[in-house]
């Protein structure tokens, strides 16, 4: 459990006025997992039955849009004052659609992603409708692997577009080059879309935002336009010296709070894979010292090694539990804490995740945002909303984050695609 201080400095940077907080939403049956909440927090499920929700995106007047998986986006009245959602309908019917969605800051044009695409509508903030024909602005991409496509754009600069795109399998070393295109960022001028039928080509235009990164999902700018991404890291490692190998997945490697920076220019630095990984567990690796951070790589050699690994790679700002599945990710309003959600193991035993948590940052006197402690540390982070024992979760029993969201007046809504559930979360 949260110790109460802890608690109440996150609450004095989420939210700044009074809120009606509903115990139950009308109509909205009560959730199918249990759960515990930090101190000062409310939870209210608002809606359910829907098909593997991924990420969503409210609108200018409020209303709530998630990509459903395999089924399209669906568009959800909200009542302003309690949270709850009190009318759905299908906005966009499309199988394709996977994970990805966002609004342009002026919230008339939509975005969405399928494994290979990125598609545009036009979009009526007033009414809530989309235009029927989208343009396909970005093509090109993978269809296997890891294939959510989150989006993002930046502030400072709102005819970008922030596209990434995960390895093709779990150690993808055709990834080194970035050439290749996967386990990569890129960006995108929306104003400059080349007229063809698909627009851009995902791997030959565009400029990156770093490269290296396994399944960089979470994308969430701070209060200086700088990009976070948090990091999916690689299952089932072994770690082999002098022709021995030893087993060192459950604890290893770290998940990643990475500081991507300026989307607004190209940023060509490697971000490690997939040759370099994080030390979550040290204890784990035993044929040398490490620390909690450092990059370590699977078979040390004179050619490469554990040194040369640290010195050529970029390592993360946090470390996060090893086989967390961090998904989505959001600052607070005043970027004072960037909220992430924790979708869960498979690959560690007993499992991990299933939550949402907080990262505290601080901001330096340089003016930058900076996690509150370091890569070192492995308590970086705050539960907030979380299973009352992990070690018995799976996708059966426990809901499993993906999505976050702020409305206008700082509620945080969550989706949990195994469960089908949206929660609202409120500083009480």
């Amino acid at each position: 459990m949260l110790a109460r201080t802890a608690a109440s400095a996150l609450l004095a940077t989420v939210i700044t006025q009074t809120l009606a907080i509903p115990s139950l939403c009308p109509n909205i049956a009560a959730p199918l997992h249990p759960y515990q909440l930090a101190p000062g927090w409310s939870v209210v499920k608002v809606a359910d039955g829907l098909h593997s929700p991924r990420d969503l995106q409210f609108d200018t007047q409020g209303r709530l849009l998630i990509v459903e998986e395999g089924v399209g986006i669906r568009q959800h009245t909200v009542d302003s004052a309690t949270g709850c959602v009190t009318a759905s309908r299908m906005l966009i019917s499309d199988t394709a659609l996977n994970h990805g969605i966002h609004l342009s800051l002026v919230g008339t044009t939509l975005f969405a992603s399928s494994a290979a695409s990125v598609f545009r509508w036009a979009y009526d903030p007033i009414t809530g409708n989309a235009g029927t024909d989208p343009i396909e602005v970005v093509h090109g991409m993978a269809v296997t692997g890891h294939v959510t496509r989150t989006l993002a754009i930046p502030p400072q600069a709102p005819d970008l577009l922030v596209v990434s795109h995960g390895s093709s399998e779990n150690l993808d070393y055709n990834s080194t080059n970035s050439a290749m295109a996967r386990a990569i960022v890129k960006v995108f001028n929306m104003s400059t879309v080349p007229e063809t039928a698909a627009g851009y080509d995902y791997a030959s235009e565009g400029w990156n935002a770093g490269f290296g990164l396994r399944n960089e999902v979470g994308l969430a700018f701070d209060g200086n336009n700088m990009l976070w991404g948090v990091e999916n890291s690689a299952d089932g490692l072994t770690r082999t010296v002098n022709g021995i190998s030893e087993d060192v997945h459950n604890d290893n490697p770290a998940e990643e709070l990475n500081l991507l920076g300026d989307v607004t220019k190209p940023n060509d630095a490697w971000y490690g894979y997939p040759w370099c990984f994080t030390v979550w567990r040290p204890d784990e690796i035993t044929d040398r010292p490490f620390s909690i951070g450092e990059q370590f790589v699977l078979a040390p050699d004179e050619r490469f090694n554990d040194t040369i690994c640290q010195r050529l790679s970029v390592a993360p700002r946090l470390s996060i539990q090893a086989h967390s599945a961090p998904l989505g990710s959001k600052f607070d309003a005043r970027y004072m804490n960037l909220f992430v959600a924790l979708h869960g193991s498979w690959d560690r035993q007993p499992p991990t995740g299933f939550k949402v948590v907080a990262i505290p940052f601080t901001r330096s006197p340089q003016g930058s945002y900076e996690p509150v402690k370091g890569p070192s540390s492995d308590s970086g982070y705050i539960n907030v909303f979380y299973p009352p024992d992990v070690s018995q979760c799976s996708s059966d029993t426990c809901a499993r984050p993906v999505g976050l969201a702020f409305d206008a007046v700082g509620r945080l809504y969550i989706t949990s695609d195994a469960s089908g559930e949206v929660f609202q979360l409120t500083a009480a």
